[in-house]
């Protein structure tokens, strides 16, 4: 965990799929943690012992640690099984010992379309419970995400769920772009509401007339004020970056620049991009 203050992570899989690209475009950033989710174009819940020692030897190279696993717990349906699903769960938990991972990122599973939240809370819940059972004496902290047409998409069923269990090792991961394209108003609403379980925060924004992600600041997330108010709290924990700027189409025009060759040419433009606009709102605060 980070010492004090904010520590900078992101998920380098928006950089580039090759995760030696991934490491160097963190380097090059001198961001020294990762959120990781993507690992050489597969999800780091299928990667084989081998395959993750493989990446604890290649992270151990480039001096970065791992901040949190980016993992898929909880992003499937209610029809979907579970018992399966738990037993990814619980390997995903060992690949988070492995590397030294102090967090893990799940979801509550997606309702079905049209359908009323309350109706299927019960279900959601006896999941969530053996999630959490799960990672009882782990040593891990599991940290929900708000996630658009899943349960807890909202702030009053995020608090539901965190109400419910009570663990300290069960806490929320903020994404404000998140809660605007659900609706809801990020911040100071849902901020206020989940600030006693925020112990992580998505760097993501977006426009509140349609969705669309967009850098930090520019968006109806009101990220600077959520983060003044976490440097008053004394917050001391992880920022990562999950820009989603592949369909920002004022890149260059914000830059002033054209479209450089090579790496630049890839996710790492963008992602140097939000991590600029992240330490412009750092700078004010």
């Amino acid at each position: 965990m980070p010492a004090s203050g904010f520590t900078i992570t992101g998920f380098a899989d928006e950089i580039d799929e090759n995760f030696v690209t991934q490491l160097k475009g963190l380097s090059s950033l001198d961001i020294r943690f990762i959120e990781i989710r993507g690992v050489d174009g597969k999800n780091i819940s299928n990667l084989t012992p081998p395959e993750i020692r493989e990446v604890q030897n290649r992270l151990e190279a480039y001096g970065i640690r791992v901040s949190s696993i980016g993992s898929p717990i909880g992003k499937i349906t209610l029809q979907d099984d579970f018992n399966a699903h738990l037993d990814i769960t619980k390997r995903i938990f060992e690949t988070a010992h492995t590397l030294n991972s102090p967090f893990v990122r799940i979801f509550s599973f997606y309702i079905p379309q049209g359908g009323d939240a309350a109706l299927y809370r019960n279900e959601v819940i006896e999941r969530m419970g053996a999630i959490v059972e799960a990672a009882e004496g782990s040593g891990l902290t599991i940290l929900h995400e708000n996630e658009k047409e899943i349960y807890g998409d909202i702030p009053e069923r995020c608090l539901d769920l965190l109400n419910t269990f009570g663990s300290p090792h069960f806490a929320c991961a903020y994404d404000p772009a998140n809660f605007v394209q659900c609706g809801s108003e990020a911040y100071p609403a849902a901020y206020e509401l989940l600030k006693p379980y925020i112990k992580y925060v998505h760097i993501k924004d977006a426009l509140a007339e349609d969705g669309r992600n967009v850098p930090a600041g520019m968006g109806a997330g009101r990220i600077e004020e959520a983060l003044q108010d976490l440097k008053t709290s004394e917050y001391n924990g992880f920022l990562s970056l999950e820009p989603h700027l592949g369909s920002f189409t004022g890149l260059h025009e914000l830059e002033n620049t054209s479209l450089p060759d090579t790496l630049e040419a890839s996710g790492l433009h963008s992602f140097r991009l939000a991590h600029s606009s992240l330490l412009q709102i750092l700078n004010r605060i």
